[in-house]
Order: C-alpha cells, then structure tokens, then sequence
C-alpha cells in the first residue's frame, strides 16, 4: 500500500541520472510508488500537489554502512581512537547484554535518525545478531520504521556469544525477506569466512567485509574466480596493499568508506581509501558507521569527504608527488551519497536517481534557511549548506515519512523513553559508568 500519488511542484530538481538532466524549475510525479515523471509543468490530475517552489527535490541518500544496532550508544565513546577499546565497551561489555528489544530500540532509533535526515536506504551492518530472535527484532523494527534497508546479518564480536545459529539461518531470512520488491532485505556480513560466503552466494545475498589492510589480508583462495564480485562489499578499505587493490578492480567489487569514523579511529593515510578506489575505476560509497561518536548524518559524511579528499591530495602534492588527484568536487561527494550506495546496496535498478520507473525515494530540502539562500549552485547547497532541520519531506517507496519537517508515523516521546531505558539497562547490567561531561575514549 502507498499514498496517493503525489506532484511536487515547482522545485529544483537534480535527478542524479546523466540521462535525465537536472531543472531549475521543475515537477516530480509519484505514482504507485514510483518516480511516474520528471519535467516541466506536469499535469496533476488527482494528484496531491506538494509546493516545491523554494527547495530542491532529489533522489533520498542511502547510508552504505552503518551500525543501527549501536543507536542506544549514541556518543558513548566520542573520542575514542583505540578499536580494540571500543570493542570491549560496545561488544564485550553492553553489547554481551542485548535483549532482542534491545536490538530493536536501537534500530528503530538508527531508522528514525535517518529518515529525518533524508536517508531513505540503510545498509545496516548487523555485527551483532547474537540469535534468530536478535536478528528478528532488528528486520522488525527496519519494517516497521518506513525505511529501505539491508540487513547484514553477522556474528556478535564479543568472544561470549555463540553464533551457531549462523549460517544457517540465513535460508530462513531469505525465504522471508529477500522476495520481490521487498523494501528490506537479507544479506550477509561475512568477514572472511569463505564457507559462510558459500551458503550466502547459494542465496543470491550480498556479502560484507570490514577491511583494514593492515588487519586484515586476502588469501590466495580469495582471487579463485567467482569469489569476489559485484556481491562484496568491503567497508574501510584503509591501508590495503596494491595488490588487493587490483583483485577488488578486476572482481568489481563495492568500496565503502566512512570518513569520520575512519578519521577517528586513525584507519587512513594520506594515500585516502577514497581516492584508491577511484583510482582504480571503483565507485565508492558513504557510510556513517557508529552512533558511540556521531549519529545519523550523512550531510557530516559529505562534509568530511570534500574535506579530507582535498586535504590528503594536497598534503601529496606539498610532498612533491607528481600526478596528484585532482580535488573532489560536490558532485562526485553527492553521487557517492546517492547513486554509488544504491549500487554497493544492489538497488541501482531502483533507487539512487529520479529516474521515471524506479521507486519513489526521494526528498525534498527547503532552501529558505538562513544558512541556506540564495542557491547559487544547487548541488553544492546540497552537500556544503543544508543540514537535517532543512530536510522538510521525505518519501520512501511512495509513503510520505517526513513532511513538514516532521517525521510521520513515528512516536518520538515513547521512542525517547525505550532508548533510555534501554540505555540504562545496558549500563547497569554492565557495570559500565559514564559522565554527562566527560569523555572517556
């Protein structure tokens, strides 16, 4: 079930589809739950007519990595820059904890966050689905928050907790979850377990892998044809020595990158994980990673890439290398934050552009903030100048989640309450302590 089919009238639009080209002034039609139209003075017929004179209308973001399970952990570690540390905290210490209602506080919190901010797609990389049950509430609480999601499903890191119920219960997600047109899904988060790949690719699922080059490596095994492919999806990506680098261009696989929290935790260099995918014809995508530091922004994520991209190139360039990268432009930050995670999500037939045919994911940003006008360059106010409080609507599949700068169907008051309370339990249970004004990394 939709909405009724919705015009939004008289917007900017950037369609993010090279075919299509964007319009200063222009109509989007939603019809059925898909982009029916985009053009210029667009009959509504009994469409309900959205005002979009002032705003920009685009394609909804998609968060390419993200922990949603973490969400009740927000800003528990914000200084944190030893992984090890934070791992005996978030896994060892709460996460060893989590209930199922737990697990689905937090996501429905991570989901709430998002849409609110205009991401209408979350790759939630689950490194904690300690049971069936755990897993249930998690894909329970995506469903019932509105948003499009996959679900990585992957042993807890805590060395407590029994992942015997993995692989095998990924036949029974799949039956579930990944049919057609399902606006959540299964996949895997696999870390290197090549038999586990093997039960996911019998699946169809997509296939994640938190790499740090230094942490981790790629065997022989991993270059045999048909392991790695368009399926994989490896976050991080940092320090990764030259010859993996090529396995990953050769295979096609997906490259996400996260570059506040890789910032945080020290991950990169001046080489930028970023920059080494494009070098070698990859597409990266962004991803927020973790609440215990940030929270669900991808506007930041933007922000951080432009940033640090050009940062990186041109310390390289200060050093006296020669053939630097050139320094990223807004677009480049945008379609990572757009097209490129619909395709490491595997939904580029879907979403990512506001191409007629494809689901209705998309927003609308108000542009009347004082921050804001006037738009100059609307891509650029896109990922320099707006933040989540100009996110005014946002449509997933067709339904209306956020309108008015409001989110739609979401109990906030009752929300704060189960996430304390959530919270609290974790920290009583634990034993762990915090200070409402100091850090402890």
């Amino acid at each position: 079930m939709t909405d009724r089919d919705i015009l939004f009238k008289a917007g900017t639009v950037i369609t993010m589809d090279p075919a299509l080209p964007n319009l200063p002034v222009g109509d989007v039609l939603v019809r059925d739950g898909r982009i029916a139209a985009v053009g210029a003075d667009l009959p509504a017929g009994d469409a309900e007519v959205v005002d979009a004179a002032g705003s920009i209308v685009m394609p909804g973001l998609v968060d390419a990595h993200h922990h949603a399970w973490l969400g009740v952990m927000r800003r528990l570690m914000p200084d944190v820059d030893d992984l090890f540390a934070y791992i005996d905290v978030v896994a060892s210490q709460l996460g060893a904890h989590f209930r199922p209602q737990d697990m689905y506080t937090s996501t429905m919190l991570t989901a709430a966050a998002s849409l609110d901010a205009g991401i209408t797609t979350i790759v939630d990389a689950c490194h904690s689905s300690r049971s069936p049950e755990h897993t249930d509430a998690a894909l329970d609480a995506l469903n019932a928050s509105g948003i499009r999601a996959l679900h990585m499903v992957g042993p807890a890191m805590d060395k407590g907790a029994s992942s015997a119920h993995l692989p095998g219960d990924l036949a029974r997600l799949a039956a579930r979850w990944n049919v057609s047109d399902s606006r959540v899904q299964v996949g895997l988060f696999g870390q290197l377990k090549l038999d586990w790949w093997e039960v996911a690719r019998g699946l169809d699922m997509r296939i994640l892998t938190e790499f740090i080059g230094d942490l981790a490596q790629l065997g022989p095994e991993f270059a045999k044809p048909g392991v790695l492919g368009p399926h994989n999806l490896f976050n991080h990506c940092t320090r990764v020595p030259a010859a993996t680098w090529k396995l990953f261009a050769d295979a096609g696989v997906n490259i996400t990158v996260n570059p506040r929290s890789d910032a945080l935790f020290g991950f990169d260099d001046e080489t930028f994980a970023y920059q080494v995918a494009v070098d070698h014809g990859l597409s990266p995508a962004l991803g927020i990673d973790l609440d215990t530091a940030f929270g669900s922004d991808l506007f930041g994520e933007m922000h951080a890439l432009f940033h640090q991209q050009r940062a990186a190139m041109r310390y390289r360039r200060f050093r006296g290398e020669a053939d630097v990268p050139a320094p990223i432009g807004v677009e480049e930050v945008l379609r990572a934050a757009t097209v490129n995670g619909a395709r490491a999500a595997g939904l580029e037939k879907r979403v990512g552009t506001l191409t007629p045919g494809k689901a209705a994911d998309l927003i609308m940003v108000r542009t009347h903030g004082a921050g804001v006008f006037p738009v100059t360059n609307a891509i650029a106010t896109i990922v320099q100048a707006v933040e989540r409080a100009d996110v005014d609507t946002v449509v997933v599949g067709g339904r209306l989640r956020k309108r008015g700068g409001r989110l739609l169907d979401v109990d906030l008051a009752r929300l704060a309450a189960d996430a304390t309370a959530s919270r609290d339990f974790l920290l009583d249970a634990s034993g762990h302590r915090v200070d409402l004004f100091k850090s402890a990394a």
